[in-house]
């Protein structure tokens, strides 16, 4: 029995490099003299999928830059897209896929997840390593460190053309941790998933989570009040941390460093650009006061997430550049959420700003081109016009912008990474499926082969399959 299991162990030590995951040499660490908001402690060792030459022909393309071909075709060599174009003759070489009467985007993003902090099935506590609430600034911990790659919900979302996700901490306290972004790629380690080169976020929440979690302790914050002067002693405590390091660093790194403070590192990160806030908030008077305290200590934020109230303040949010990541229809599960519109992402959109239809939840990641069809079909009943071709950025090009990867995924341009997904039908409809899934060019997913189909033992038990 025992001999059996270090072979299973040494059987998936070879699966994790095989399927996303590249060994590196070991190393004694050298002490480290200057902060490391920004250098990886935990790099990424993904390894992208084989990659060939491949053609699909015949298709309506959504390029999530502003077209919508009719007869498209999309050339993608190296794990790179090379050309996009009605009609394009494909170069001997490629394997050609048949995709007339078929639909071809990019890759689908879900710009807010809990995939593998808060694994499935989710009833049991031993999964649910989302909230670290101990305290009302937990900006040191990450939330990579909770990653379980082998959740089925990333499965699940890959069928369903998910190929890239941020996961984020819990909302529980003022300031949550770190996010992580991973591309859905099966692993048996976080490192295996982690999408190289993309910042990490601050994952910060307002309004009534942190002060019913806390008021709830007896101690702050207990109001909205007490939230707003938790976030300024924080930056106010993380500014002169980084002032105590850029100090040193001027004087050309004599004597001792100032000593790492893992949370106020993070903070520091974001101060610096490096980090991006990626901010829970419901209301709109919240949002705007959250942009304020942005501007009293000179950082920006990338995100605002769910932001029901978004709508009422689209033109500031569009001034801003601040992305709205929103559902179509979630509302009324607490008193801050009774104020939504399924209009929501199209007002934000109409305003010039940055609409991004996100999940929080491990059925919705598997929808996301249906939440945002509901979406769509509203703003289209309210007499706001906005085409699919447009409207295809919701869950590609605009959560690659929050999530600070947009040169390299979100939209079907040469030179970008080939994250592409082939659809049965229109992805506005209800009807639609993901039909082949690639990677970085590498084909994850094919439902047409068994072998592309989950196994997964965690899913045996369960009261029904997570679809």
């Amino acid at each position: 029995m025992r001999g059996r299991a270090f072979a299973l162990v040494a059987a998936l030590s070879v699966a994790g490099c095989a399927a996303g995951e590249r060994p590196q040499p070991s190393a004694t660490p050298a002490v480290e003299r200057v902060p490391a908001a920004v250098r990886d402690a935990f790099p990424s060792r993904y390894r992208a999928p084989a990659a060939p030459k491949v053609a699909l022909s015949g298709a309506t393309v959504l390029t999530a830059a502003g077209d919508e071909i009719a007869n498209g075709t999309v050339l993608m060599e190296n794990g790179k897209i090379v050309a996009v174009g009605a009609g394009l003759s494909v170069p001997e070489g490629y394997a050609v896929v048949d995709a007339n009467g078929k639909w071809v985007t990019p890759g689908v993003i879900d710009a807010h997840s809990h995939l593998g902090v808060w694994a499935q099935p989710d009833s049991v506590d031993a999964l649910n390593d989302v909230n670290e609430m101990t305290d009302p600034n937990t900006a040191q911990v990450w939330a990579e460190h909770s990653v379980w790659p082998q959740d089925p919900g990333f499965d699940a979302a890959r069928e369903a053309g998910v190929t890239t996700l941020m996961i984020l901490p819990g909302s529980g306290n003022l300031f949550g941790g770190r996010t992580v972004t991973l591309k859905n790629v099966p692993s048996v380690t976080m490192q295996g998933m982690k999408f190289p080169g993309a910042p990490y976020g601050l994952k910060i929440a307002c309004g009534e989570n942190p002060k019913r979690v806390y008021g709830g302790k007896g101690r702050s914050p207990a109001t909205r009040m007490g939230n707003v002067a938790g976030y300024r002693k924080a930056w106010i405590d993380a500014a002169d941390y980084a002032r105590k390091w850029d100090k040193w660093e001027k004087g050309g790194g004599a004597g001792d460093p100032p000593k790492r403070d893992l949370q106020l590192e993070t903070l520091a990160g974001v101060l610096k650009g490096d980090i991006l806030v990626q901010n829970h908030c419901y209301r709109a008077d919240e949002m705007a006061v959250m942009i304020d305290i942005a501007r009293e200590f000179g950082f920006r934020i990338r995100t605002f997430h769910h932001a029901n109230e978004a709508y009422k303040i689209a033109p500031l949010l569009a001034k801003e550049d601040i992305c709205v990541a929103t559902w179509a229809n979630w509302w009324g599960y607490k008193m801050e959420v009774f104020d939504a519109l399924e209009e929501n992402a199209a007002l934000v959109h109409a305003a010039g700003g940055c609409a991004i239809i996100h999940s929080d939840d491990p059925i919705v990641v598997q929808r996301l081109n249906q939440e945002a069809a509901a979406a769509l079909s509203s703003a289209w009943r309210a007499g706001i016009r906005i085409s699919k071709a447009d409207a295809i950025r919701w869950f590609t090009a605009n959560p690659a912008k929050a999530l600070g990867i947009a040169d390299r995924v979100g939209t079907l341009e040469p030179g970008k990474n080939a994250d592409v997904v082939l659809w049965n039908a229109d992805p506005f409809s209800i009807y639609a499926r993901a039909e082949k899934v690639w990677i970085d060019g590498g084909i994850v997913f094919d439902r047409g082969d068994p072998a592309y189909r989950r196994h997964s033992d965690f899913l045996l038990g369960q009261p029904g399959e997570i679809r």
